[in-house]
């Protein structure tokens, strides 16, 4: 059975906005990576490596995980 994945934008200095399914895991490294500093970032997703500077990341945005349907 497939772990299930978190939807995750991190956005970055000039507005660029990369998406990324990311496991539980993969998010705590990532909450971590940006409090202590540790740049560059490597997350290893479907698409493949992200490698991110995180000293231009300017937000990142974590699904709440609230599954909606309709308008």
């Amino acid at each position: 059975m497939a772990s299930e994945k978190t939807s995750v934008e991190v956005g970055f200095e000039g507005g660029q906005v990369i998406p990324a399914r990311l496991t539980d895991g993969q998010v705590k490294d990532l909450r971590k990576a940006l409090k202590t500093g540790d740049s560059p970032h490597e997350i290893e997703t479907e698409e493949g490596v992200l490698l991110i500077d995180l000293g231009k990341v300017i937000f990142v945005r974590i699904s709440s995980g609230a599954k909606t349907v309709g308008f």
